[in-house]
Order: structure tokens, then C-alpha cells, then sequence
């Protein structure tokens, strides 16, 4: 009976025995195809793949330009534009630019000479005394005083080249300058009282 048994599960191995090793061969086959692939293709490709792709745009933004337009003397500015600061020099025609020049005449002899306009003109001595005080208050009868604002000489003129309409020397010549003033005020205030209680009540003429 041992003989009649024993063959058939020889046999049913020996029929495993090679599906088992086509198997194994599968998987080995199908494990170096794995390991190839991965050693190709980036394996974070799946992360960030897209169906495009496109840079992203840079803004650009064209340079700022400042322009300035100097009319007359000189000029200096400073600009700031985040962490630079840049100076600018600016010079043109010199038709406004007070460039004084030889002594200046005592206040005496100005106070003088306009006291002479005033008598001319037939004002009352209280007249004289207006203008002395209006005049002191704005330049001290001084021929050269110049104020930021630009107005210069004894009548503080703005702008001080407005005296030489009628000729003459107006940044230098107290008599120019003198002349210029009083019809100045004569033509709006009437008279030097009239253009001193202005002054006294606004702090200009």
C-alpha cells in the first residue's frame, strides 16, 4: 500500500515546485522595475507637477523723474527719496539776484535827503516822523537790508528790482531807492502816516 501512495504527492510537489518559481521570478521582475523607475523620476515630480507652467511676472516700475524750474537767482534744494538725499544747485540770469555793492550812507543822510521829497511834496512835518518810524521798523535806513522773502533796500521793496523801473542804481543808491518808496506810499496809503498806521496795525506796509 506504501507503493500504491507515495507517487501522486511526489507528483502534486513537483507541479508546485515550478509555479512557485515563475511567481517568485514575477515579483523579482516587477521589484527591479520599481526600483529603476524610481531612480529615473524625481520622486517629489508628483508634488508640483502641473499641466503648465508659467514664471511668475515681475512688476516693473519705471524710474521716478523730478523736474525743477529755476526762474531767476540761485537756489538750493534738497531732496529725500527713501535712503538718499541728493543737493541741486540751481543758478540763472542775475535780473533778480541783490548783489550789493560800495558803503552804505549813513541813516542821517538818507533821513535827510527824504525829508527834502517830503517838504517838496507839501506834507506836514508829522508826515517826516511817520516815515522815519515806518522805515526804521522795515530796514533801519539801511540801503543794502535784504529779507529772506526778497524784499530789499530802505523801503524793503518786493521784489527789490522793481525801484530800478525809473533808473538808476537800485541795490546801492539810498536817493533810488528813497524816491521809489515815497511814491510808493503816496500812491497807496496817500501818505507816510497813512502807510505807518498800516504797518502798526498788520506789522507791514
Amino acid at each position: 500500500m506504501r507503493g500504491d501512495t507515495a507517487p501522486p504527492v511526489r507528483g502534486r510537489r513537483a507541479a508546485r515546485g515550478p509555479r512557485r518559481r515563475t511567481l517568485l521570478s514575477l515579483l523579482a521582475i516587477a521589484a527591479c522595475a520599481g526600483i529603476a523607475l524610481v531612480s529615473v523620476t524625481d520622486p517629489y515630480a508628483g508634488a508640483t507637477a502641473s499641466s503648465f507652467y508659467r514664471q511668475p511676472a515681475v512688476a516693473q516700475h519705471p524710474a521716478a523723474v523730478q523736474r525743477f524750474s529755476i526762474d531767476g537767482g540761485t537756489v538750493l534744494v534738497a531732496l529725500k527719496r527713501d535712503r538718499f538725499t541728493t543737493q541741486v544747485l540751481g543758478s540763472s540770469g542775475a535780473a533778480d539776484v541783490v548783489m550789493p555793492s560800495g558803503p552804505v550812507a549813513p541813516a542821517s543822510t538818507a533821513q535827510a535827503f527824504a525829508a527834502g521829497i517830503v517838504a517838496q511834496k507839501g506834507w506836514a512835518g508829522s508826515e517826516f516822523s511817520c516815515l522815519v518810524s515806518l522805515w526804521n521798523r522795515e530796514s533801519g535806513w539801511n540801503a543794502h537790508a535784504a529779507n529772506p522773502s526778497g524784499a530789499y533796500g530802505i523801503p524793503q521793496a518786493l521784489p527789490g528790482s522793481k525801484m530800478g523801473v525809473g533808473g538808476g542804481d537800485w541795490q546801492n543808491d539810498y536817493r533810488v531807492q528813497i524816491r521809489w518808496g515815497i511814491g510808493y506810499i503816496a500812491g497807496r496809503y496817500g501818505s507816510p502816516c497813512g502807510a505807518w498806521a498800516h504797518s502798526q496795525a498788520v506789522g507791514s506796509y
